[in-house]
């Protein structure tokens, strides 16, 4: 069995967990009988009702406790084989590689935020992808990763040979397109959407960048825009405090709407309902959220940075993420350009088409086979 480490799918609804979720379902619709699932399951996990048809096995254990533990194995060289019975193959999707002997192994590395942006991240997290991750690297017999933009990462910072590294892009999912008016309508009543808005969507965290994101959206309401307000969706990630607390000190509650998780069915209509979407992330390894904005019609501003413009091509609109005079200008000349907008939604919406699920399985899938010739 061709097994996949599913974790992120069934403790989290955010990228990677998206990642895992329609990976694993596009390549077992293409190997039927061959694809097993692995997860370790914390109380709070729960698998994804479209793989629950799938083979699996998993263990249960908290999320450090799991992690401290294939670390460990590795260190030790102790094998973790008897968790995946009659393994050919084994694919984590995530920063976790566990230990398997005489079984080739792939690991997808998303990015490395921790690497390159460690005041991003919490002391604890930071020291152990910093430790166990060279490690991972060196141990998997190829490296999954979903831009250009990380691939170079991986080969300046950890040495890893070219021929390793498949790129293989992400792909927004099928329910993301354009809506009807009517759709659009109903969601904005439903959660009380403003007249005039930018959308983010994405996870709340520091290297998103969305206090400099609020500052140009201050910046436009006090001149040409007094009515536009910014509608954030997504959950809330870590060392977010300092941004919730600026929004409190400076009583900016009439300027900016907190949606938190949206359910999908709804998202697309949130976003195609928005008068601009923005993307002003310091570093992406991906940038999902792009992709998922573009295929539903939705106009895209974002930074110049990483992988962004690698996905976004001539349909986005770029801009410096360190130059908040830089970010309101560029939005509100796209805000003030009927014209231009209309273009690069047309632009938008064929260079979405241009990555799909079944391209990303089909060239995962090359992968594995290639493995599984050589072992």
């Amino acid at each position: 069995m061709i097994y996949l480490d599913i974790a992120t799918a069934v403790h989290s609804r955010a990228g990677l967990g998206r990642y895992a979720e329609k990976l694993a379902l596009e390549v077992s619709t293409k190997r039927p009988g061959e694809i097993a699932l692995f997860h370790n399951l914390a109380p709070d996990g729960r698998v994804p009702d479209s793989l629950k048809h799938l083979p699996r096995h998993h263990i249960k254990a908290g999320f450090k406790p799991w992690r401290m533990a294939v670390w460990l194995a590795h260190v030790g060289r102790l094998p973790f084989n008897r968790l995946v019975p009659d393994v050919k193959l084994f694919h984590s999707t995530e920063h976790l590689l566990m230990p398997l002997w005489n079984v080739p192994t792939v690991i997808t590395v998303h990015d490395l935020i921790y690497k390159l942006f460690p005041e991003y991240h919490k002391s604890l997290n930071y020291w152990y992808l910093n430790t166990a991750m060279p490690l991972y690297c060196r141990r998997a017999t190829a490296i999954i990763t979903i831009s250009e933009s990380s691939k170079r990462d991986i080969m300046r910072e950890y040495q890893v040979p070219e021929e390793k590294i498949h790129v293989i892009y992400e792909a927004a999912a099928p329910h993301f397109t354009p809506p009807t008016a009517e759709q659009i309508t109903a969601v904005r009543h439903k959660h009380q959407l403003p007249d005039q808005y930018l959308i983010h969507l994405g996870t709340i965290e520091p290297r998103k960048n969305l206090d400099r994101l609020l500052t140009a959206v201050l910046r436009l309401r006090q001149t040409r825009f007094p009515q536009l307000k910014l509608v954030l969706a997504g959950a809330k990630g870590w060392l977010v405090d300092d941004f919730f607390a600026r929004i409190e000190q400076e009583q900016l509650q009439n300027a900016i709407q907190i949606l938190g998780w949206v359910e999908d069915e709804d998202l697309p209509a949130v976003i195609a309902g928005a008068s601009l979407a923005v993307q002003p992330s310091i570093y992406e390894g991906f940038g999902l959220p792009l992709l998922e904005h573009m295929a539903c019609g939705q106009v895209v501003a974002a930074s110049h940075t990483s992988s962004l413009p690698e996905l976004g091509g001539e349909a986005a609109v770029y801009f410096d993420p360190l130059d908040t005079d830089e970010m309101a200008a560029v939005i509100g000349r796209l805000l003030n350009n009927p014209a231009e907008k209309a273009t690069r939604r047309d632009l938008s919406i064929a260079q979405a088409s241009k990555f799909s699920w079944e391209k990303t399985a089909s060239e995962t899938l090359a992968v594995y086979d290639k493995l599984l010739n050589r072992f």
